[in-house]
């Protein structure tokens, strides 16, 4: 008998993307794919069950089919269908807590993956440079997706300490994107001009949608030899890119405000309805945020296909050129940066650009090199 696996939050992107991998999987025998909205895709030869995780009936879904592997997708801080931020909440914290006490009483369970974010770092202008799994933000998500995330953490740590038999892994993605992403953070850079904080220029980091259901299927299946797939685990790709190099290589201008003035540009924006620019997001876009991804590679054994900077060209070419042109933006950039260099002597000032900010706010490394 091979492995039943269920799946929840398979009506959004990321739990197609997942259902139709994990189907090639040889060893598993049957995909329950669990979702309150019926799909807008086709999920193959997997099982669709239309149940709510915010209701006991779960339970019944879960001694059903005998499940031995859940994959729990449906944190996110987007809603479905017109949902409000109340649903999704209630979804992302009842909605666990009522899936973990499913899988507490069921004997057949032996594997459990919770996607999470970096969000529950937190961004905040005395931040480290870089996270590890381990680093306590200096201040508490005070509320939105990123204290959604804190709250199911804590829960699952709960469900690990009570079925000790069950591996447990946390997946804390960066910030996702990928040709076809829908999220606020991908609403932001389509947008023709970008609101920026004035004075700062945050260090981002990306994953690849390809590269979370790569790392999704590592964690569900057995550890492979030298390798360990339960524990927390931070999940980007290499190097970081500052908001401005965004900006350039989408072609877009950016508009920097005050910051008093951005919770009120982002409240219009949301207004508008051309962006979800929570406080969440602005936090983000103010100080920036870089995790450590070494136990990614060396526990986890998980090794991205795509660096920061190719997930973000990848999302951009998709999206289409901004009305400045990236090259000609790009060579325009690089003449007046030698222009400045020529007017300072040219000498001794080497790595002035690249040493200019190891904080995370105002002026911040530059450079796409690998965190390590």
């Amino acid at each position: 008998m091979g492995r039943i696996v269920l799946v929840t939050g398979a009506a959004r992107r990321l739990g197609d993307l997942y259902v139709r991998e994990v189907l090639r999987d040889p060893d598993v025998e049957r995909v329950v794919a669990v979702d309150a909205v019926t799909p807008g895709h086709d999920l193959g030869e997997a099982v669709f069950v239309r149940a709510d995780i915010r209701q006991p009936a779960i339970g019944r879904v879960l001694a059903e089919h005998d499940v031995d592997t859940v994959v729990h997708l449906d944190v996110t801080g987007t809603a479905l269908a017109g949902g409000s931020r109340s649903s999704v909440k209630e979804t992302n914290v009842i909605g666990t807590m009522q899936l973990l006490g499913a899988c507490q009483k069921s004997p057949s369970l032996r594997r459990l993956v919770v996607k999470s974010s970096t969000t529950v770092y937190g961004s905040a202008p005395r931040d480290p440079a870089v996270f590890t799994e381990t680093t306590s933000p200096k201040a508490l998500p005070s509320g939105g997706f990123a204290k959604d995330a804190v709250e199911v953490e804590g829960y699952v740590r709960g469900f690990a300490r009570r079925r000790p038999d069950v591996a447990v892994c946390v997946l804390r993605f960066a910030n996702i994107l990928g040709p076809g992403t829908d999220t606020p953070l991908a609403s932001y850079f389509r947008l023709p001009v970008l609101p920026t904080v004035l004075g700062y220029d945050p260090r981002l980091q990306f994953v690849h949608e390809d590269d979370v259901t790569g790392v999704l299927l590592r964690a569900s299946r057995e550890p492979e030899r030298g390798t360990l797939n339960s524990g927390t685990f931070n999940i980007a790709g290499d190097g970081v890119l500052t908001l401005s190099q965004c900006a350039r290589r989408m072609g877009r201008p950016t508009a920097p405000v005050l910051l008093p003035a951005v919770t009120l540009t982002g409240s219009l924006m949301r207004t508008l309805g051309l962006s979800d620019f929570s406080p969440e997001q602005i936090r983000l876009l103010t100080h920036g945020r870089v995790v450590n991804t070494r136990q990614m590679r060396e526990v986890l054994g998980f090794h991205p296909r795509h660096s920061t900077a190719e997930t973000f060209a990848d999302f951009a070419s998709a999206a289409g050129p901004g009305p400045l042109p990236p090259a000609l933006l790009a060579a325009a950039v690089e003449r007046l940066a030698g222009a400045v260099t020529g007017a300072g002597g040219g000498g001794g000032g080497g790595g002035g650009a690249e040493d200019a900010g190891r904080g995370n706010g105002r002026a911040t490394h530059t450079s796409t090199q690998a965190t390590r």
